[in-house]
């Protein structure tokens, strides 16, 4: 089976598109962040559905950035860059949350308390290490790289603007709402609906040129001193 460039950019714009829905699924389902919510199965499948969302969030904007470089230019590749930083290490905390808070809660509360804590900015007194440092740049990576990303792919105008811009400003639009009910988990929501918008766009710009008639050729004319 012959694998070609639009076929591979169209299963990226899949990828975008699951991982927005799967972002904004999600955030209703996830458990509280409590003591008692990490031993549970609960909590196992929905960080292990988190990995494989951040897995295909990174297939997918790698995609959306490779289908229009050029147009993107320098804003959309410092976002993207920043975006993908701020993935991995989200990455990395979601790993400890799927694989070894479940393990140490009843051993290291503590720990798994401080990790509780930190996801909801309040205070921490355990001796997480690095994790805060960690967890404080994939946030700001993440926050950064929506923001320069979207904007890039609203400047350039090729995908949708619409999807462009709530992927761009939907986290910080959310910020008021997020403050008043206390669930930080909600900013969520707009991002996964613009990379889910963002990814359809592509992948319907894809079909189109891929369905589009290629130009006829023009018919030769007659030279008019020949057929003097």
């Amino acid at each position: 089976m012959r694998v070609t460039t639009s076929g591979l950019i169209r299963a990226t714009a899949t990828a975008a598109v699951i991982a927005g829905l799967m972002f904004v699924a999600i955030q209703p389902l996830h458990p509280a962040d409590t003591l008692d919510s990490v031993t549970t199965s609960t909590w196992a499948l929905i960080h292990y559905a988190t990995l494989v969302m951040l897995a295909l969030f990174v297939v997918g904007i790698t995609g959306i950035y490779a289908s229009q470089a050029e147009k993107l230019g320098w804003l959309g590749l410092a976002g993207y860059v920043v975006l993908v930083i701020g993935l991995v290490l989200t990455a990395i905390g979601g790993v400890i949350e799927a694989f070894v808070q479940p393990q140490i809660a009843s051993s290291d509360p503590e720990f798994v308390q401080g990790m509780l804590h930190m996801v909801h900015g309040n205070p921490i007194t355990a001796d997480l290490g690095a994790i805060p440092l960690v967890w404080n740049v994939s946030s700001a990576g993440f926050v950064g790289g929506t923001l320069l990303f979207g904007a890039a792919n609203f400047r350039a105008g090729i995908l949708s603007r619409w999807a462009s811009a709530i992927f761009a400003v939907g986290l910080l639009s959310m910020a008021p709402l997020v403050g008043l009910i206390g669930n930080p988990r909600l900013a969520a929501v707009p991002v996964g609906i613009g990379l889910a918008s963002l990814g359809y766009s592509l992948w319907s710009t894809r079909g189109r040129r891929a369905t589009a008639p290629a130009p006829a050729e023009a018919s030769p004319q007659p030279d008019p001193a020949g057929a003097a």
